[in-house]
């Protein structure tokens, strides 16, 4: 990038287009005018409808390092701070993993059993950046949440998200490793997106999952330690008439189907990503 030339937004994103696509990223045209939006403080419309507009020296300067960082293929949303989930920004690093189009399918799912059920208490185990349990309590108004992290990092993100998204009053963090610290809580809705994916697979991840924190990708040998943990403990802390809703990884349905079999749940519905794979695992007590 030739800090001499006049560089236009349109030269600009034509440039960063290519060199992008050299350095092997998915989607350069779109990282590219997300980038240059973050920077310029405007949405993508602005962009072509201001192609010919040249960049000040300051704005081309902090273009230029967010390029850096994604070349070396750093997320977008890390470089940003933000991930769009369910309708909702949320503020995202790299304490926290990012949220996946494919968990909506659960709060998706999660929200369609809600219908009726009046101020339901909803428990997320590993809440991360928040986005499951903020996207709950802001869809149903008299919702109640508990969100549960081992990570103090996590828990400060995710707090940020509920107060950003005005839910925290109706939200409760604790810092603690599952139900350690629930007692003899129980509630309406349990949910989760574990850690599920294989020791021996985290080398073989796209680069920009390696950015990500290691806790909350690593599932064990056989990626299914957090789900035999929270389905134990899951019929403790459900009311009688409550449901669990997991996200699970690719072929593992069925494993934590027999899991909820042997811990008195019984599995309602296995819904498919959009990609057809077993994505969500609907669970209620027996």
């Amino acid at each position: 990038m030739d800090k001499k030339c006049v560089w236009t937004i349109g030269t600009l994103l034509t440039w960063t287009k290519q060199y992008f696509g050299e350095k092997g990223v998915d989607n350069p045209r779109l990282d590219a005018e997300v980038l240059l939006s973050h920077i310029l403080g405007k949405d993508r419309l602005y962009l072509y409808v201001h192609f010919d507009q040249p960049l000040e020296q300051a704005e081309l300067a902090a273009f230029r390092e967010t390029v850096k960082r994604r070349a070396r293929r750093e997320p977008v949303a890390y470089i940003t701070g933000s991930k769009e989930f369910m309708g909702l920004s949320f503020a995202v690093n790299r304490s926290v993993l990012i949220p996946r189009p494919d968990t909506e399918i659960l709060v998706e799912a999660v929200l369609k059993r809600l219908q009726g059920r009046g101020n339901p208490s909803i428990l997320d185990l590993g809440t991360g950046s928040g986005a499951i349990i903020v996207s709950l309590l802001s869809k149903v108004p008299l919702a109640a949440g508990v969100a549960v992290d081992i990570s103090d990092q996590a828990l400060t993100v995710a707090k940020q998200n509920a107060v950003t998204h005005q839910v925290m009053e109706r939200l409760e963090l604790k810092r603690g490793d599952l139900f350690e610290l629930l007692e003899k809580s129980v509630f309406d809705v349990i949910v989760s997106n574990p850690p599920y994916i294989l020791d021996e697979d985290l080398v073989r991840l796209e680069p920009e999952v390696k950015y990500e924190p290691h806790g909350a990708l690593s599932g064990g040998p056989d990626g299914l330690i957090f789900y035999r943990r929270i389905i134990g403990g899951m019929a403790l802390h459900l009311k009688p008439e409550g449901f669990g809703a997991l996200e699970v990884g690719e072929g593992q349905a069925a494993a934590v189907a027999q899991m909820a079999a042997a811990n008195s749940m019984v599995v309602e519905e296995i819904i498919k990503d959009y990609a057809g794979i077993d994505r969500v695992v609907m669970l209620r007590r027996i």
